[in-house]
């Protein structure tokens, strides 16, 4: 079989992370950047080793640059940004939205920013695809798949839970502040993220010395009652943590209990489960050999990649 026509695709930078593992398809991304270098239009922005296939384009340039494909990643992509600086001819291009999140106003009424039947909508979790209101756009899901260094493995070294959530403090309930005070005044936990210290963690990690960092801690905390399934939680599995958190969302297709980690709608419980796996450190790298198990197998990049090379080709067909 022949390779894939290799694509140039005009997207944003709005999920770092997401970003660096969609840069894993072997396309060629071509990101926006202005002089202010503001929040999506940073391009190559941050510590993530980028690859060549990246390439910042200045918005004043757009409407003169060749591309094959637009993959909005946010509203302000969809609703403004397209109109603002894209030519008519290439605002007829193939498009494709990538949600990344459930909705937010309702949880099952809310219809999608797109309605559009000549595009293609693109959740990254069932979950989230199932609770949109997707009107008349065509849906593809492609579940996340994320990688970490070969050396970043398990240890529990340290007899601590960690939680990894950006601006927890100004985010509130949704992410699950107020559960992780409560869990936190019963057992050792810290918090890494953006603004963490305003939850009095520890801080923001960045990202090439996130996996050997949380390697050592005893198990991944997920506080979270409303959310997609993150990319942290993915990779903390895939390092050989057992992931305890509330039963809701994707999450509960993800960790099975007493075999990948342990999940609950009642946090008190959940405390319990957090006392026994620092008490028992043979029981915590169990769970996180399971954990790690369910990740190769669902959350590889190989199979994220060819999910992406199927949703490009099938868009530009």
């Amino acid at each position: 079989m022949s390779p894939p026509r290799k694509l140039r695709i005009l997207t944003w930078h709005v999920h770092g992370n997401y970003l660096y593992y969609l840069s894993q398809v072997p396309h060629t991304f071509l990101l926006p950047v202005d002089a202010a270098r503001s929040p999506g239009f940073n391009g190559r922005a941050g510590t993530l080793p980028w690859g060549d296939n990246l390439v910042e384009v200045p918005v004043e340039a757009l409407r003169t640059t060749e591309f094959d494909c637009i993959l909005f990643q946010c509203r302000s992509n969809y609703l403004e940004d397209q109109f603002r600086l894209l030519s008519g001819a290439q605002q007829q291009l193939p498009r494709i939205y990538l949600e990344h999140d459930p909705p937010q106003v309702h949880p099952t009424n809310t219809p999608h920013p797109v309605d559009d039947p000549s595009m293609l909508l693109v959740h990254v979790t069932p979950f989230n695809a199932l609770m949109w209101d997707n009107g008349r756009t065509p849906v593809r899901i492609v579940e996340h798949g994320v990688i970490v260094p070969p050396d970043a493995r398990y240890d529990g070294r340290v007899p601590r839970g960690i939680a990894i959530v950006n601006h927890l403090a100004r985010r509130g309930r949704r992410l699950g502040a107020d559960v992780f005070e409560a869990a936190r005044a019963e057992v050792p936990l810290d918090l890494i993220g953006m603004a963490a210290e305003e939850s009095g963690g520890i801080g923001e990690v960045a990202n090439t010395d996130l996996p050997a960092y949380i390697a050592r801690y005893r198990f991944y905390f997920h506080p979270i009652r409303w959310t997609s399934l993150g990319l942290a939680a993915i990779e903390a599995m895939m390092i050989g943590l057992p992931v305890v958190g509330l039963a809701t969302t994707e999450l509960v297709t993800v960790i099975r209990n007493g075999e990948s980690g342990w999940l609950d709608t009642d946090p008190a419980r959940l405390v319990a489960h957090m006392q026994r796996l620092i008490d028992d450190p043979e029981e915590a790298r169990r769970l996180g050999d399971g954990a790690r198990a369910v990740a190769l197998g669902r959350f590889n990049i190989e199979r994220f990649v060819r999910d992406w090379l199927d949703v490009f080709r099938d868009a530009t067909a």
